[in-house]
């Protein structure tokens, strides 16, 4: 720096006072003036920027809640457990019709008859069978009865004949005669014997033909198998129908249940006998309870849904098949818990992640375990957290580890 800047040196001036005027002068250039307060501004946001980047940041915590219900929802539709699609085995022109969509029927309750006109001719076929049968049997009876009596008389001949021949009184020929005679008559019992067993016979086949007959004809009557209710109707009168074709469809008296769809990620913790609450779409307003009473042992392989089945305890008193519902099963109750929203948790797999949380006045992060979750989709923390630690359950900005923090407890759900 050129010494002409400065002011010259007094005679006798102390080295140090000549520093000091010498400094003094220079300051009191407009230049120097400015870049010092432009370097002191600087300094001063530089300063102010970096407490406040390190100031104490206030966070929300979680804090332990009591008697927490854990429930799983679930969409789906209400059922009938018992539902038949009921009709003839033979087929006809349908000649009468007792019920039509929602009568109530009880068990053995006449629905329907087909005609029976040729069936009714098949049947008296059968039973002159019968009679014809039974007929025989009396006259093949008879039969027998001859053919022993006359076999009897031919022995009785016989036995005198051989007496008197041999006291040469007959001639041998008569005694020979007297042989063939009981002979023929011995075979003849054996074949009236045989007469009598067949009679026998076409009597069991007559009456088994008319059971057959008197079946068929039954079987044009439609009977309720159960009591129950009539959903659909599906014939009318004079339709000629074929073997199988429903007349009516049925569901059990009583037999309402509802059909649940649970994400697998969630149908772990259900058991049969856990209480559910329903909500048809129909009645809002209104909450229906009920239990598990069956859980399906296979999945959906496309919508990964588990299916459940429930029983209701209060349900309404008309339900609609096929009408959608929401189902809340409560698969737990935890006297205390834990519980951080998913939005709070990185990483999160189903059973752990990691989260920030308050110990000892500064800010960390932590991998801990979870188990259930809420419907709200906040998720129980089981292990990880220090004894005197807060868990962060909102996310700020400027969450740093090791930065100071203070805790606020999130208010109760």
């Amino acid at each position: 720096m050129n010494d002409s800047m400065f002011p010259a040196a007094k005679p006798g001036e102390p080295r140090d006072q000549m520093r000091k005027r010498r400094v003094f002068t220079i300051l009191r250039k407009p230049s120097t003036k400015y870049a010092l307060l432009a370097a002191g501004f600087v300094a001063v946001v530089v300063a102010a920027a970096f407490a406040y980047a390190n100031r104490p940041i206030y966070v929300q915590v979680a804090a332990i809640e009591e008697n927490v219900p854990i429930r799983v929802f679930g969409l789906g539709t209400t059922e009938a457990r018992v539902l038949s699609k009921i009709g003839f085995e033979v087929g006809a022109t349908l000649a009468e019709l007792n019920a039509d969509h929602g009568d109530r029927v009880s068990k053995g309750q006449v629905l329907a008859r087909l005609a029976t006109g040729e069936q009714d001719a098949r049947v008296a076929k059968a039973h002159a069978a019968r009679l014809i049968a039974e007929v025989n049997i009396a006259k093949s009876a008879a039969n027998l009865e001859k053919a022993r009596a006359v076999f009897t008389q031919k022995q009785e001949t016989n036995r005198r004949k051989q007496a008197l021949a041999g006291r040469d009184v007959v001639s041998q020929q008569a005694a020979e005669e007297a042989i063939r005679d009981e002979a023929v008559a011995k075979a003849d019992v054996a074949v009236a014997e045989s007469e009598a067993e067949s009679a026998k016979a076409q009597l069991t086949d007559a009456r088994a033909q008319l059971q057959y007959e008197e079946t068929m004809l039954r079987h044009r009557t439609l009977v309720a198998p159960f009591d129950a209710v009539v959903i659909e109707r599906h014939k009318e009168l004079g339709s000629v129908v074929k073997a199988g074709d429903p007349i009516f469809t049925l569901i059990a008296a009583g037999s309402y249940w509802g059909l649940a769809h649970i994400d697998e990620a969630r149908a772990g913790f259900i058991e049969e006998g856990q209480p559910v609450e329903a909500r048809l779409r129909s009645r809002p307003l209104e909450t229906f309870t009920g239990r598990v009473v069956r859980i399906g042992l296979e999945s959906d392989r496309v919508t990964e849904e588990r299916r459940v089945y429930l029983r209701g305890e209060n349900p309404p008193s008309r339900v609609f098949l096929g009408e959608q519902a929401e189902f809340w099963i409560t698969v737990a109750k935890l006297d205390k818990a834990l519980l951080v929203p998913s939005a709070a948790v990185h990483g999160y797999d189903g059973r752990q992640g990691t989260v920030w949380i308050v110990e000892e006045g500064r800010l960390q992060r932590r991998p801990v375990q979870f188990r259930h979750r809420t419907e709200d989709a906040r998720l129980e923390i089981v292990a990880g957290v220090p004894a005197d630690a807060r868990v962060v359950t909102r996310l700020e900005s400027g969450l740093r580890e090791g930065r100071a923090a203070r805790a606020t407890e999130a208010a109760s759900r």
